[in-house]
Parts: C-alpha cells; sequence; structure tokens
C-alpha cells in the first residue's frame, strides 16, 4: 500500500482491513463457484464455474468488469432471433364447429 502510494500515510489498521476485505471476497466468490459446480454435480471448482459465478452475481460482475478468466468460456445465451419458429397454433379439428351450417 505504500508503494502504491494510496496516501501519503497509512494507519497500522490498513493492511488489516485489507486482507479481511480480500477475505471475504475470495470466500464469496468460492461459494458461488461451489454452487455452480454443485449445480453442474461435479466435486472439484474449475475455472468456468469462476466465470459463471462471476457473470452472474451482479456486485462481483461489477468488481471484475475488465477481468478475463482464462478457460473461462462464455455465458450460454442464444439470441431469440436464432430461435426456432413455434409452429402455429392448429385449430381443433372436430366435426362440430358453432356457426357451421353442418348442425341442422
Amino acid at each position: 500500500m505504500k508503494k502504491a502510494n494510496v496516501a501519503k500515510r497509512i494507519g497500522r489498521g490498513a493492511p488489516v482491513y485489507l486482507a479481511a476485505v480480500l477475505e471475504y471476497l475470495c470466500a464469496e466468490m468460492m461459494e458461488l463457484s461451489g454452487n455452480a459446480a454443485k449445480d453442474n454435480k461435479l466435486c472439484r471448482i474449475n475455472p468456468r464455474h469462476i466465470m459463471l459465478a462471476v457473470e452472474n452475481d451482479s456486485e462481483l460482475e461489477q468488481l471484475c468488469r475488465n477481468c478475463t478468466i482464462a478457460s473461462g468460456g462464455v455465458l450460454p445465451n442464444i439470441h431469440a432471433k436464432l430461435l426456432p419458429r413455434s409452429s402455429l397454433k392448429k385449430k381443433p379439428t372436430s366435426s362440430f364447429q358453432f356457426g357451421s351450417p353442418r348442425w341442422y
């Protein structure tokens, strides 16, 4: 912190506070990554799980906005225009139709 020239003077509690913040961030990221690994039925966290955890949490995404996670891949996303069109809803084909002349 002294080499980074953050301030002219740095108190004794600053490094302790910084360590606590970094510990919290690591614990949060590992918890979310573990949940992503568990969702994929795996016991080991890999970079893909870390990337999914960061991208799905708004605060971590804002913190790691300019970071690149090696071997993380991309979020699964298919643009709506690329999806196949849903087939037109078929009308029920019954012999009796209201308003038709067959009912007499």
